[in-house]
């Protein structure tokens, strides 16, 4: 890709306006968090839908904007801006409106206290969607004009699998020439550059029950089995290769004295690189019983491919690397094991730069917060990153 250069004064210019606009972004964050959107719920994720729809509706830069009906999710939101510039390829931001924390699981949905903001979801979206909407605003509003046409997909279903929005973003981010995901940063405000991508697996066993005390003999463990194959298991990690197979559940048995028929065991695969990816998942489908008697069935999958970090990958960090000195930012980057929907962009191709979102805390946890001292930073490097591409 080719980029802009951006000069010193637009850096800055973009850093003073979002820092003028720090208190307008935090009340209309606050509207978002305070609208609860837990993921399935439909009713609260069709309302925060609602809310970034209505503001991105106002901008002069925007084109079109979708809500994109989701039956068991809710709705996805689809913003178009720029894209009457030129028929060059388009740049995806990508982020989610769901969160993990269930409704009324926080007392307080909003607690200000040392330059930080406590809110369900706030880090881990929510913050980050407004700001993508504020981006757009601001480029609008100074007439910093993108070079390429800019899509917002914010789907309804990240936290559970993306199950309905995978394939909106592979769809864009086939036509696109790069992604930014807005998924919260490493520690320090680190994007991330490498993603580890997920499976998860479950391994039933069906043996033969029998009275443990008179005729043991006659029966075959369904627990035993799973026990000796979660040995072999445990066997295919590889440290160096970044890949990791955890058996994180287990369930089996009737009673106590009974020789156990049925036996199942949850797997959790994390790995850096799609060779790894195809070697794990073959090795677990051709799992074969250490019990002849014993019957072994392995379902799920692949869910999410890594995020490798490519030349488009460390070309883009080292573009916005530039965008940020330009405004005394040092911006790193991190490889982390966890997966976004930034690793299906990856997969079709498309170079993304992840962990764009304004630095914090405690995502789906009880201390979930965002650094409002972040927050001017974040969104000038967002919106200066849009200027260039």
């Amino acid at each position: 890709m080719s980029f802009r250069e951006i000069k010193t004064s637009q850096a800055k210019e973009l850093l003073e306006y979002f820092t003028r606009r720090e208190r307008e972004f935090l009340k209309f964050t606050r509207a978002l968090v305070e609208t609860e959107s837990p993921s399935g719920y439909v009713e609260g994720i069709r309302a925060v839908v609602a809310l970034l729809a209505d503001y991105a509706r106002v901008i002069d830069g925007v084109t079109s904007v979708e809500r994109i009906e989701s039956e068991q999710y809710g709705e996805h939101l689809r913003v178009r801006a720029f894209d009457t510039i030129s028929d060059a390829e388009q740049i995806l931001i990508v982020g989610h409106t769901d969160t993990v924390h269930e409704l009324g699981s926080w007392k307080n949905l909003w607690r200000e206290a040392q330059k930080c903001v406590f809110a369900p979801g706030i880090f881990d979206m929510k913050a980050n969607c407004a700001l993508a909407i504020e981006a757009i605003l601001a480029l609008s509003v100074l007439n910093l004009r993108p070079q390429r046409p800019v899509v917002l997909l914010l789907t309804c279903d990240e936290e559970i699998g993306s199950m309905s929005g995978r394939p909106l973003i592979e769809e864009e981010a086939k036509r696109a020439a790069c992604a930014l995901v807005l998924e919260p940063p490493a520690a320090g405000g680190r994007v991330k550059t490498e993603r580890k991508g997920t499976g998860i697996f479950t391994l039933e066993a069906r043996g033969r029950a029998a009275h443990a005390g008179l005729e043991p003999e006659k029966g075959a463990s369904a627990v035993l089995e799973i026990a000796r194959q979660i040995e072999r298991l445990h066997s295919l990690n590889d440290a160096a290769q970044g890949t990791t197979i955890n058996v994180g559940t287990v369930q089996g048995g009737t009673r106590v004295n009974v020789v156990a028929a049925e036996a199942k065991a949850e797997i959790d695969v994390r790995f850096s690189t799609a060779t790894e990816a195809k070697r794990i998942n073959e090795a677990i489908r051709n799992l074969k019983p250490f019990d002849e008697r014993v019957q072994l069935t392995v379902s799920g999958g692949i869910n999410r491919p890594p995020l490798e970090r490519s030349a488009g990958v460390v070309e883009l960090y080292n573009h916005a690397r530039s965008v940020a000195s330009a405004f005394d930012y040092e911006l790193g980057e991190a490889r982390v094991g966890g997966a976004s929907d930034g690793n299906f962009v990856a997969a079709v191709g498309t170079s993304v730069l992840d962990g764009l979102g304004i630095d914090g805390d405690g995502a789906h946890a009880a201390h979930e917060h965002i650094k409002t001292e972040d927050i001017a930073r974040r969104g000038a490097l967002l919106a200066g990153l849009l200027a260039t591409l």
